[in-house]
């Protein structure tokens, strides 16, 4: 019989070592003996598994612990528990402490030692069977813990009846639990070292988690490879057109229920609008799973786990679907920098600062409140980087943009002297997370066709360049910096953008040192900014017509695009994310004139490869009048390398110039006007230089330090495109 010692530490949730106890074991004579720990059961029989024949009663020593020794049986076997419920009800049971280790050596070793980059292979729950036993295998890596149980539905959550085993060599816990299910739902009790039960944790790798504010997570079936269309490959290659629409799922509409829409409404309309629209690629803005609304996902606690907000994960699959049937690419916000506090998360998860760095002047956020990845820790990085992967590999989305880079590169980051930690070098730079983001890029790298994206502000070198010489290896960064520079001098008063010349131009003198994407997103329409309408000066017509041509400007110039929902049809207040976007503005035709630009602008990018082929090259671009600040004009040829071009023209003053000679290049005879921002189509005046099938003839008149020229009319507040005829 068990030892008293033992049986109270079963009971009391604290043995070390629970499958050296509970199951079949041998004693010194090698008599066998059945334990098990059914709280709430009135009576247990053991049961032969393959002839369902009564083998022996069970005695109920106490608190649900019950024994017996096995006549006549001198060799492990495969057994059944039949088990009267005091509350009522029966079953026949398989018996989880009747099983051997779930997880092989080699692959926790691989764990152990930061070679195992699809952890979610190995860790969190999935469905498995073992002869004609179904059930799921639950694993987590909690290796401070003293004892961790995983409770759920499947077991009245109570922690005394699956405590798992401990696979020292990774400190990972594992368990095969009969019978539990798809659908379940489930959590982990953990025991700190230091004896305290700590708050019931979600599971780190939960595929599928309860709509807030439950918390639980719940076993699903792990997703099938999906591997990009082979077309979308070539979709997401530097020399091709990349026009991107960013998306908050929760507000572009409202859902039949009111609130948010499920995956299925958003794959009926969304990826036809934007299709429609002529952009290239969908990006949503976090929809792993999330704790609160307001941080619009970016604070996520589910890395691995499509948001209930929108149903369940097989719906997103759907919408991925579709998403790529409209000749679309899908791209995913993703946060490795940072996670939220909360109790069920991460933060302490087995009662250390595991996941986080310990000391808060390396692991605690000042900005947003929240936990900071311990990035040089071996399990985190798989963490990590295996949720990377999972998006791409499992989903079939094409990349992923990866949010506040800037804030993991510097150890600096929003804090005053004295309250960070240098590196081992003396440095401000984290090493660390410059090594995680490598790895990860070199690992979504190995995928085909799959492209990430860095959000970072700063001018940290190399974030677009690959690893090998010396980068991050992102495949594209935003330009802040533009962006910045040109929405200063869009909001200038155009009799004062004289002065400001240079915020214009100045984007050009570094726009081939990165693979650049240039973005107007959600950040530039919240907390006080306006909207994109709002930020332009003068009375409406002009705010329009200054929003028509700063977009022309915008896909006029190098780099790839990104617009957030609403600005293409120039919403007039900054964006909500708790309400729909004002699809009623359609019925203006001011308004419904700049989603016709957005149209067109996208249709022109497409389909001239000088707006877009070289986007990251210097060959692309070469200045026409770059210094005419007096007048608020810009002009420049976009090339393809193969003699395509494109003529880009822009007079931000609301000063109409007819007559204006524009130095043009060698070699074409004559230019037709392809696009112009200030055609009534759009809501402009109309003041242009006509369709006629002749265009406009090249002339031997020197402008702008050429030998030739065309004479155009330069409408107010506009962007002109011209082709060669």
């Amino acid at each position: 019989m068990l030892n008293d010692a033992d049986l109270d530490a079963l009971l009391a949730g604290r043995h070390a070592d629970p499958f050296s106890r509970l199951g079949l074991h041998a004693d010194d004579a090698g008599r066998l003996w059945v334990r098990v720990l059914l709280p709430g059961a009135a009576d247990v029989t053991l049961l032969d598994a393959g002839s369902g024949k009564r083998i022996v009663e069970l005695e109920h020593r106490r608190g649900g612990f019950f024994e017996a020794q096995v006549p006549r049986r001198k060799h492990r076997f495969d057994y059944r528990l039949a088990v009267h419920w005091a509350g009522g009800g029966e079953g026949v049971y398989a018996d989880p402490y009747n099983f051997y280790p779930q997880l092989g050596d080699d692959e926790l070793q691989a764990f152990a030692e930061g070679r195992n980059f699809r952890p979610w292979l190995s860790l969190g729950a999935h469905v498995v069977q073992y002869g004609d036993v179904r059930g799921v295998r639950f694993a987590t890596w909690a290796p401070n813990a003293r004892r961790v149980s995983v409770v759920g539905n499947f077991n009245n959550w109570d922690g005394r009846r699956h405590p798992m085993r401990l696979r020292h060599q990774a400190g990972v816990w594992e368990i095969f639990v009969p019978h539990a299910a798809e659908g379940d739902l489930y959590k982990f009790e953990i025991v700190a070292g230091n004896g305290a039960l700590l708050p019931l944790k979600a599971d780190p790798y939960a595929r599928r988690a309860q709509l807030r504010p439950d918390t639980a997570s719940i076993v699903t079936a792990l997703p099938e490879p999906t591997p990009l269309p082979r077309q979308r490959e070539r979709a997401n290659q530097r020399q091709a057109p990349i026009s991107v629409y960013e998306v908050h799922a929760g507000s572009w509409r409202r859902g039949v229920s009111g609130e948010f829409p499920t995956w299925d409404e958003l794959a009926e309309h969304l990826p036809g609008y934007v299709a429609d629209l002529g952009f290239t690629h969908v990006q949503l803005m976090p929809i792993s799973e999330h704790p609160f609304d307001g941080s619009w996902g970016y604070q996520t606690l589910g890395l691995y786990a499509p948001s209930a907000r929108f149903g369940p994960p097989e719906g997103f699959a759907r919408f991925v679907k579709a998403v790529h049937d409209q000749g679309l690419g899908l791209l995913l916000d993703w946060v490795p920098a940072h996670f939220p506090a909360d109790a069920h998360g991460l933060a302490e998860f087995d009662g250390t600062r595991l996941y986080e760095y310990a000391d808060p002047r390396e692991g605690f956020h000042r900005d947003w409140n929240t936990l900071i990845y311990n990035f040089g820790r071996t399990e985190v990085r798989e963490f990590l980087i295996g949720s990377a992967t999972y998006w791409i590999e499992r989903w079939g989305v094409d990349g992923l943009r990866v949010d506040a880079v800037a804030s993991m590169l510097y150890r600096d980051y929003s804090r005053p002297e004295g309250q960070w930690i240098p590196n081992v070098r003396g440095g401000r730079e984290n090493l660390e997370a410059i090594s995680l983001l490598r790895e990860m890029n070199e690992h979504v790298g190995e995928i085909e066709g799959a492209i990430t994206v860095a959000e970072e502000s700063t001018s940290f070198p190399g974030v677009s360049a690959p690893t090998y010489a010396g980068g991050l290896g992102f495949h594209y960064k935003w330009n802040m910096g533009w962006m910045n520079d040109t929405l200063r001098y869009m909001a200038e008063d155009p009799i004062n953008r004289r002065w400001h010349h240079d915020k214009m131009t100045f984007g050009l003198i570094y726009a081939f040192s990165e693979n650049f994407m240039l973005p107007i997103s959600h950040d530039e329409v919240v907390h006080g900014k306006g909207s994109m309408l709002s930020k332009m000066p003068g009375d409406d017509w002009q705010k329009f017509a200054n929003l028509r041509a700063y977009y022309g400007f915008m896909w006029g110039h190098p780099g790839k695009k990104l617009l957030f929902m609403g600005q293409e049809f120039a919403q007039r207040n900054e964006w909500n994310q708790a309400e729909a976007l004002p699809w009623g503005l359609l019925e203006d035709d001011r308004h419904a004139g700049v989603q016709r630009l957005v149209r067109d602008l996208n249709k022109l990018y497409r389909e001239h490869s000088a707006l877009h082929r070289l986007d990251s090259e210097p060959g692309g671009f070469e200045w026409i009048s770059a210094h005419d600040a007096e007048h608020s004009i810009f002009a420049w040829v976009r090339r393809d390398g193969t003699g395509r071009m494109v003529i880009v023209v822009c007079n931000m003053t609301p000063v109409p110039r007819e007559g204006y000679s524009l130095g043009v290049p060698d070699g074409v005879t004559a230019w037709k006007e392809a696009l112009n921002t200030d055609s009534a189509y759009y809501g402009g005046s109309n003041m242009g230089n006509g369709v006629a099938a002749a265009g406009l003839p090249v002339q031997a008149q020197p402008a702008h330090g050429r030998r030739l020229s065309i004479t155009i009319n330069l409408p107010p507040l506009a962007t002109l495109f011209f082709v060669p005829i």
